[in-house]
């Protein structure tokens, strides 16, 4: 399957986008105080970038590497993998703000070939930043104290490169795109079952890098818990780890590599499990009176079962604004209560027992059924928020979103303080938000949060969210959360996760780095503290 890039200003593919219909414009404008945006959005012909600070020398080595055509150092090739997909990567490049840009794009066809990049960068102190499919969304793809760096777009290493039936497992290239490998498991009978709302565009790579989580987590778990071994390429040398689904052979380095966000190595290869593609698929809907209900309930499915595959909870407010089918965002705002999502997939007679057996626990803890439209819109839609997103933007609007997770115990208290933080912060600048919320991941012992804010935009929309984000992850350490349950933490997270594992487990870290990446190349910047930080 052909790799595309993703729209260069937006989300994904531009021909998905849809402007706002009229009521939602016209809500926005008398509600928060929306307004169009004064300037349109820079075109990419008019961006500029600053000339690379690569030498001749330093383009000719790297050719000599991966072959002339694959080293870009053109503008749109820069311009591409500039930044991720936060919003306010968003509203910078719209803005025709390309500081970050890459000095060049650097395509590596295989493990050696990434290695040799890498002692190549190293001893020319180049930095490098693995590129998968650029969705990152807390500054993972922006490297700091960087004289000039490179991006290492893993793209060509696209293959299944071996299904073992026995085992069920498959090992996969990083640069497989989500979609790819999907097509390439299902061909042979066999799915990952990750979907995170990045699907659609991150790459294998990268699920395993940030530690991603997809959406039908409940029943398929993360893609951590999916990696039983992994390859990866570091300045100093090869790690592959993982020669058994568990091992009592000291501690599990596969977890020192998985969310290391690229600071750590570089991943060439991960063994996952796969599952046979389930004979049923069947999603609902169920009503619950208030979140802190519906979140009861979820806690005695996780802890008590039957678990379905997909299982999420939003609040009020993002249930009365429709965003689990954000098609039809506007459409209708009677829906009151806390409507809870669940998806249950495998063979038929077991996806009817545990809808039945589920469907009970969920009566008797005070949910209502509303069959399976509910459930079937938010599949169908559940990956075009992104889009809405870009439209919000085109409207004038500010939409973000952050997420954490925590014990169970701790989950209404840190509901809370997020969204006082957030309201308190915003209304303060001038921007008064409307703050959402849901439970998209359940365990037995805890839950993650995912909040959706929008405000307008304000004059200085880029200050208003960095205070409003300040206050929420203080609040996220304040209230027992985790300051990333899976956006992972880049260079926007980095300083609260410094606090979270305090000044130990941050020199562990670094000691760590300054071992495999002796020259710091490997993403300045992202994830490891600097000393001092904790």
């Amino acid at each position: 399957m052909e790799t595309r890039d993703m729209l260069w200003s937006g989300w994904g593919d531009p021909a998905k986008a849809a402007p706002l219909p009229g009521p939602v414009v016209g809500l926005l404008r008398d509600l928060l105080g929306v307004r169009p945006a004064a300037e349109p959005a820079a075109a990419l012909t008019g961006v500029r970038v600053a000339e690379p600070r690569l030498s001749g020398d330093d383009l000719t080595v790297l050719a000599a590497v991966v072959g002339d055509g694959n080293v870009r150092a053109d503008t749109e090739a820069r311009l591409r993998h500039t930044r991720g997909k936060s919003t306010p990567d968003l509203l910078r490049i719209r803005a025709g703000d390309a500081a970050d840009a890459p000095d060049a794009v650097v395509l590596p066809g295989d493990h050696g070939e990434v290695l040799a990049v890498l002692d190549a960068c190293a001893e020319r102190r180049i930095a490098v930043v693995p590129f998968g499919g650029g969705t990152s969304v807390v500054g993972g793809l922006a490297p700091e104290g960087a004289d000039r760096f490179v991006a290492l777009d893993l793209r060509r290493m696209d293959r299944l490169v071996e299904l073992d039936e026995v085992s069920r497992t498959a090992v996969l290239q990083p640069g497989l795109r989500a979609p790819a490998a999907e097509a390439l498991l299902n061909e042979r009978g066999y799915t990952l079952g990750h979907f995170p709302q990045s699907y659609e565009w991150a790459s294998i790579g990268g699920f395993a890098a940030a530690r991603s989580s997809g959406q039908a987590s409940a029943g398929y778990g993360r893609f951590d818990d999916m990696v039983v071994g992994l390859t990866a390429a570091t300045p100093e040398g090869t790690l592959d780890l993982g020669r058994a689904p568990k091992s009592a052979a000291g501690p599990d380095l596969r977890q020192l590599v998985l969310g290391s966000e690229g600071a750590l190595g570089v991943i060439t290869s991960v063994r996952v499990r796969v599952h046979p593609v389930p004979e049923a698929r069947e999603y609902e809907g169920w009503r619950f009176a208030s979140f802190d209900q519906g979140a009861a309930a979820l806690r005695r499915l996780a802890q008590d079962g039957p678990l379905p595959a997909v299982l999420r909870l939003s609040d009020e407010t993002e249930t009365m604004v429709g965003l689990a089918d954000p098609a039809a965002i506007g459409e209708d705002s009677s829906s009151a209560g806390a409507l809870a999502v669940l998806g249950f997939e495998g063979a038929p007679a077991l996806v009817a027992d545990r809808r039945a057996r589920a469907a009970q626990a969920l009566r008797e803890a005070g949910g209502e059924p509303l069959g399976a439209g509910p459930g079937e819109k938010w599949e169908h839609g559940r990956f075009n928020a992104p889009y809405l997103r870009d439209s919000l933007l085109d409207a004038g609007a500010f939409v973000e979103t952050l997420e954490t997770a925590a014990f169970w115990s701790d989950v209404p208290a840190l509901y809370e303080a997020v969204r006082q933080a957030l309201i308190a912060t915003l209304s303060g600048a001038g921007t008064p938000p409307l703050v959402m919320c849901h439970i998209s991941h359940v365990y037995p012992t805890g839950a993650s949060l995912y909040f959706t804010v929008v405000s307008a935009q304000g004059e200085e929309p880029l200050g208003h969210w960095a205070a409003a984000k300040r206050a929420a992850c203080d609040a996220i350490l304040a209230r027992g959360g985790t300051i990333s349950h899976h956006h992972g933490v880049g260079t926007d997270h980095r300083d609260w996760y410094a606090r979270e594992i305090g000044p130990l487990g941050a020199a562990v870290l670094r000691a760590v780095k300054d071992r495999v990446d002796p020259a710091g190349i490997l993403n300045p910047g992202v994830l490891v503290p600097p000393a001092g930080r904790e």
